[in-house]
């Protein structure tokens, strides 16, 4: 791992140390049973298991002409974000998780275990479901507000929720959420403009209007009075939320990595997964199994 990268992570945890402290006390404070479920609600809007599905959705919303632009604008704003989150600023930034960092602070550790233990098996910054819960905001805000739907302004206030969520959870650092909600927010607006692009193109080639599936289900549209597609979609993300939520209820306390120097770590561990065998019979997080596999080589 290189040094200099590192020092940038930790550079940021000593800039923003007493800042991020501050608003871990914020959320400490207001703790509850009830709460905790609340926000489980919330970051699930998050997780990959409910944004790899939305884009499974976005591809079958983008062959209906009606619904193209929302399909296309959920498809380029992921894009962007997973790509600018996961494969540059995470590997940039390498900063380690809080609930790593911070094993000394035994205000934070009482807060992070009633708030569930849950734990991840990357890099902090920046927050990727607080960038997921924005891309997929912002995108969807520029829609509906380009249709005069009022529904529009639930979609910023529902990823605010989302990154209030993280750093409730205490899985992240206030300044990892800023991070993934300026990211988020720059990927979600690009998808939508992308996506204005890309239905230009399909109008100049005149394929817009030839590819569009609703012909198939005209008879049922005609029948339920165009409500149809509506319920079908918003069943559709509601079976997704659930999908994502669920899992949720008895996450936090899994086997964690087996990586102890000088932290014990407390990332998930990648049990089970092809992509990350066991070494000498011991499981570890994304980020230790890809140290100890390199010093291997």
């Amino acid at each position: 791992m290189n040094p200099i990268l590192l020092t940038l992570g930790d550079s940021v945890d000593q800039i923003f140390k007493s800042f991020d402290l501050w608003v871990f006390h914020f959320f400490g404070s207001m703790q509850c049973t009830f709460l905790n479920y609340i926000a489980k609600i919330f970051t699930s809007l998050g997780d990959e298991a409910f944004v790899i599905p939305m884009v499974v959705l976005g591809v079958v919303l983008s062959f209906f002409k009606k619904t193209r632009k929302y399909g296309f604008s959920i498809i380029f704003a992921v894009l962007i974000g997973t790509v600018v989150t996961n494969v540059v600023a995470k590997p940039l930034f390498l900063r380690i998780r809080p609930y790593n960092t911070l094993q000394g602070n035994a205000d934070y550790m009482g807060w992070y275990h009633f708030a569930g233990s849950l734990s991840e098996s990357d890099y902090s910054f920046p927050s990727g479901h607080t960038t997921a819960a924005f891309e997929l905001a912002a995108a969807m805000f520029l829609c509906f507000r380009s249709d005069k739907k009022k529904i529009a302004y639930i979609f910023p206030l529902i990823a605010l929720c989302t990154a209030g969520s993280r750093v409730y959870l205490m899985v992240h650092y206030s300044t990892d959420v800023i991070g993934g909600f300026i990211v988020g927010t720059i990927a979600g607006v690009c998808g939508y403009f992308l996506m204005k692009l890309a239905v230009l193109v399909l109008e100049k080639i005149k394929l817009n209007d030839k590819i569009d599936l609703a012909k198939l289900f005209k008879g049922i549209t005609e029948k339920t009075k165009g409500k149809a597609a509506p319920i079908a979609i918003i069943i559709a993300v509601f079976a997704i939320f659930l999908v994502s939520f669920i899992p949720l209820l008895s996450e936090g306390g899994e086997q964690v990595c087996a990586y102890s120097g000088e932290y014990d770590c407390l990332n998930a561990a990648r049990v089970d997964d092809e992509k990350y065998p066991a070494i000498d019979g011991k499981e570890y997080c994304k980020i230790h199994w890809k140290q100890l596999n390199s010093e291997a080589k």
